[in-house]
């Protein structure tokens, strides 16, 4: 039977557990193996229902037993942590953020999925998120072609452009390709308080304000360090690029923008869309279901989306903020054999469908190019397939909790106009370049700004 009640205390979604056999092939019925039970340990994103969804679907089909445990963002970061570092882990299969990976990848925490079934293999269809499901632990790098796969991409997301289409008609408007474009649509749009020209993400928060920053700072050419892919962590926040995206940042947030953006969080964005309040926003994929979800929005088929906008020759650069599903080491042999079970059975075409009608955007290229994109319901399909390929990663070093911590203080305290964005900027980088000596990383900063 199915779990009804899913809160914070996990929920138990069950029956007679059964595996699934042809390591590596999709799902056909009948092919399958009893498997143990496992659990799951995630948090109340946006996308949670679908992903809830798509473990009844499987339940329904093999009989495999699953629990979830759900929690809020910072909680869910702290039960993982805690169950890793237990003589014996309490959950099997970690939903882990793309902020926060790095340190179960370098703590040894999470163990390779070809050490559990040295047969398995990704579907090639299934997006890499800029091979952030690898790890090579020699150069302490995510890279494809020499390290391990440690990970299954469970959410590809990213954030898109938000805009209200039928605004957009009725003011003969197009679609924004890059920033000053972007400010003229908000700002012959601004209304307030009817509606706001844009509305941004500007609270300080385990990671708000800096996630809707990114987009903004890789747009415009910045980079948070000089070559990390490279092995330079020279901190480079503090360049004239990165000046010229915080700068780009407040300017829209107070010609065009939310009366009070420092307290706007990601909930607050989502509410703003779906009451009518706001004309664009630059959001993760996972809320688009509310969009169009007639219980929750009163502009029902009226939003669009496309790219996140750049600078003048430059290209969209939307942020990954991606979810990776992670087998705890420290959980007996038979567990983590099922939670594979359940990837060779969620990697599948059929699966993936199923994943993306119960709400959450699916982790295969051919699944969002497919037909299904073509119908109102899934116009976001076609725009996701183009931004996946652009979509970079904000760092991949496992003192991602002191970065994030420094960035959402100080991004917050230039939109409040407790700091200027040049004295933001430069003290994010005083501080961050001590955070990369400290871990004892090749680094430097550039010289403050003036």
């Amino acid at each position: 039977m199915i779990g009804h009640s899913i809160d914070r205390r996990g929920a138990l979604l069950g029956g007679a557990g059964v595996a699934l056999a042809g390591l590596g092939t999709p799902w056909q019925a009948g092919a399958a193996e009893k498997a143990a039970p496992f659990s799951v340990v995630i948090n109340t994103s946006p996308w949670f229902d679908g992903f809830r969804g798509v473990v009844e679907q499987y339940q329904k089909e093999t009989g495999n037993q699953v629990t979830l445990d759900v929690n809020p963002y910072a909680g869910s970061l702290e039960k993982q942590r805690s169950s890793v570092r237990a003589g014996t882990g309490q959950f099997d299969l970690l939903i882990m953020n793309g902020l926060f990976y790095p340190e179960m990848y370098f703590g040894g925490f999470v163990v390779p999925l070809n050490e559990i079934d040295p047969s398995f293999k990704l579907d090639p269809s299934c997006a890499t998120f800029d091979d952030t499901i690898y790890w090579d632990e020699k150069t302490k790098t995510c890279n494809a072609k020499t390290g391990k796969l440690m990970s299954m991409p469970i959410n590809p997301n990213i954030p898109l452009l938000y805009y209200r289409n039928d605004l957009y008609q009725a003011h003969g408007l197009k679609v924004p390709q890059t920033f000053d474009e972007l400010y003229a649509n908000a700002k012959a749009l601004h209304n307030p308080p009817r509606i706001y020209g844009m509305v941004q993400r500007g609270v300080r928060g385990p990671a708000d304000v800096s996630y809707d920053w990114f987009p903004y700072l890789n747009g415009f050419g910045g980079e948070l360090f000089k070559d990390e892919k490279g092995g330079d962590f020279t901190v480079t926040i503090n360049s004239e690029a990165g000046r010229a995206a915080l700068n780009f940042y407040l300017k829209l947030a107070h010609d065009c923008g939310h009366p009070n953006t420092g307290g706007v969080g990601q909930a607050e964005v989502i509410q703003n869309l779906v009451t009518g309040k706001a004309a664009h926003a630059i959001l993760v994929i996972a809320a688009w279901a509310q969009m169009d979800n007639p219980d929750k929005s009163v502009v029902v088929g009226k939003i669009n989306l496309a790219l996140p906008p750049h600078a003048p020759g430059l290209k969209s650069a939307p942020t990954l903020g991606q979810w990776l599903g992670g087998i705890a080491r420290n959980v007996p042999r038979e567990r983590q054999e099922a939670v594979m079970t359940f990837f060779r059975w969620f990697q599948t075409y059929d699966a993936q469908v199923k994943y993306t009608v119960a709400g959450a955007p699916p982790v295969r290229i051919d699944v969002l190019n497919s037909d299904m994109g073509k119908q109102q319901k899934y116009r976001w399909m076609p725009v996701m397939a183009a931004g996946l390929p652009l979509a970079r990663q904000m760092w991949t070093v496992p003192e991602g909790a002191q970065i994030v911590a420094v960035l959402e203080l100080r991004l917050n305290q230039a939109i409040t106009g407790e700091l200027s964005s040049t004295a933001a900027l430069n003290t994010m980088a005083s501080e961050i370049h001590a955070i990369m000596e400290k871990g004892g990383y090749k680094t430097g900063r550039l010289p403050d700004l003036t």
